[in-house]
């Protein structure tokens, strides 16, 4: 695995052009597929007039051999850019992880880029990633789109952001996730329930907005705070929470690192998890396991997470699975891992 350390995108682009395919440039040139392969990788078995032929042909119609299908016939490996944006949250390393195994078991390269610091944004990533691979996974946001038109015709697969204007698109269900955990707190007899959400704003909003509409379908009134994505930040407002006339007897948590923090401040207050108060995450990292109590979380398989996305950009870098159609949408579920603290 490497690690590294825009033009601004026209209105018009929304998504990827379709691009010009070898059955185009075989037709047009009156030739088979295998004759086109020979003629733009340079290969013996076909006269220079048919390779410069079919050459002129490609160029017009705009068709250039992606570097995965030049891999198949030079054994070049196909390097994947992987875009986070905090290496130091828990939940990315072992998201990376997955990605390096997957794409590792297809002979592949993965350059990673954490842009989570200082002033850098996902669009700094994406422009450091793109001169160096022939796909990327993200975390971007908002700048889905832009970002896909940054890496032109080559795939794109958008995680955490369903309304992404990217090639292949990986969303998770989190009122599916909310429904599972408010649930089980209710018919644990639970009644102050209360959300900590994460202060981000952007697409982190999803998951508090998903929240707060499952627990109106289910008739609760959800008490709600946000604070920074950090334990430390999770424990302060849970301290200020506890101690207040809102005191709550269950808390779902943003992430598995904030309900950390969460965890800690019930600790100091002097209550008794999960007696006094129930506490679940979400994400399902292995930090939720070396908690004392151990986290109850609304768990993703992130190995299957990985696998999603690697796959995702092999079917569009083959052309098995079309860009912006149905089956480069992805929708993954959270499950309920009971453990110690609710």
């Amino acid at each position: 695995m490497t690690r590294t350390s825009h033009q601004q995108p026209g209105k018009r682009h929304q998504q990827p052009a379709k691009r010009a395919t070898i059955l185009d440039v075989a037709a047009a040139a009156g030739v088979s597929r295998q004759t086109v392969t020979r003629a733009m990788n340079n290969m013996a078995g076909i006269s220079a007039a048919t390779r410069e032929r079919v050459q002129g042909i490609a160029a017009e119609l705009g068709y250039s051999p992606s570097r995965f299908a030049k891999g198949l016939v030079q054994g070049a490996r196909v390097s994947v850019g992987l875009a986070i944006p905090d290496l130091t949250n828990p939940y990315f390393p072992a998201f990376a992880s997955s990605v390096v195994e997957a794409a590792t078991q297809r002979s592949w390269n993965v350059v990673v880029d954490d842009y989570g610091h200082g002033t850098a944004t996902a669009l700094d990533a994406v422009e450091r990633l793109a001169p160096q691979v022939d796909a990327l996974i993200g975390y971007l946001g908002s700048h889905a789109a832009q970002a896909q038109s940054l890496m032109g015709r080559r795939p794109l697969v958008s995680l955490d952001y369903p309304a992404g204007q990217a090639a292949g698109r990986i969303s998770f269900d989190y009122h599916h996730a909310a429904r599972l955990a408010l649930d089980y707190l209710v018919h644990s007899g639970r009644t102050r329930i209360a959300f900590l959400d994460s202060d981000q704003g952007g697409p982190a909003a999803s998951r508090g907005t998903a929240v707060a509409a499952v627990a109106d379908q289910l008739g609760i009134t959800l008490i709600r705070r946000a604070a920074g994505p950090s334990a430390p930040a999770a424990r302060a407002a849970v301290l200020d929470l506890v101690t207040g006339q809102d005191a709550p007897d269950a808390l779902l948590v943003f992430n598995d690192l904030m309900a950390a923090g969460a965890l800690k401040a019930l600790q100091e207050a002097g209550l008794s998890v999960p007696r006094d108060c129930a506490v679940i995450g979400m994400d399902g990292i292995p930090l939720g396991e070396l908690t004392s109590p151990e986290l109850t979380t609304l768990s993703l398989d992130l190995r299957s997470v990985g696998r999603a996305a690697v796959g995702l950009v092999e079917g569009l870098l083959s052309g098995g699975v079309a860009a912006g159609t149905e089956q480069s949408a992805l929708v993954l579920r959270h499950e309920l891992v009971h453990r110690e603290s609710a």
